[in-house]
């Protein structure tokens, strides 16, 4: 299915709480929305000495279902092997140790306000 502009401007918000939500509890940004031929990342971070591949799903209100089950074992499988490219691609991290995340946005209808929640190594197998 096509991203409508609309979409994107979702993402952008979600990841933006989700960084925020991150730094906030000392994370660094390595990188964000990297791209190779195995999918995308949306941000790649820092904690401590740990790189993190973070997947970043938001949602306005829960209608639709909650953001944290939007992870599909296709998408998983998608982030695993783009995490795998990334790190034969930067070789300043390829002795890291790694994991990916799950930061889950819900944009509140009635506020706005975003509700967040964060699954540390939430995606292992795809």
């Amino acid at each position: 299915m096509a991203r409508t502009s609309r979409d994107g401007a979702l993402g952008a918000t979600g990841e933006h709480h989700a960084r925020l939500l991150l730094e906030g509890r000392g994370y660094r940004l390595v990188t964000r929305n990297w791209r190779c031929a195995a999918g995308e990342l949306d941000l790649v971070m820092l904690d401590g000495e740990e790189l993190v591949f973070v997947e970043v799903k938001t949602r306005r209100g829960e209608r639709a279902g909650r953001a944290g089950e939007a992870v599909t074992p296709a998408k998983a499988r998608r982030m695993l092997a783009a995490a795998e490219w990334f790190v034969a691609d930067h070789p300043e991290h390829q002795n890291r140790i790694w994991r990916c995340d799950l930061v889950a946005i819900t944009l509140l209808p009635t506020t706005g306000a975003a509700r967040a929640q964060h699954y540390v190594n939430a995606i292992v197998v795809g």
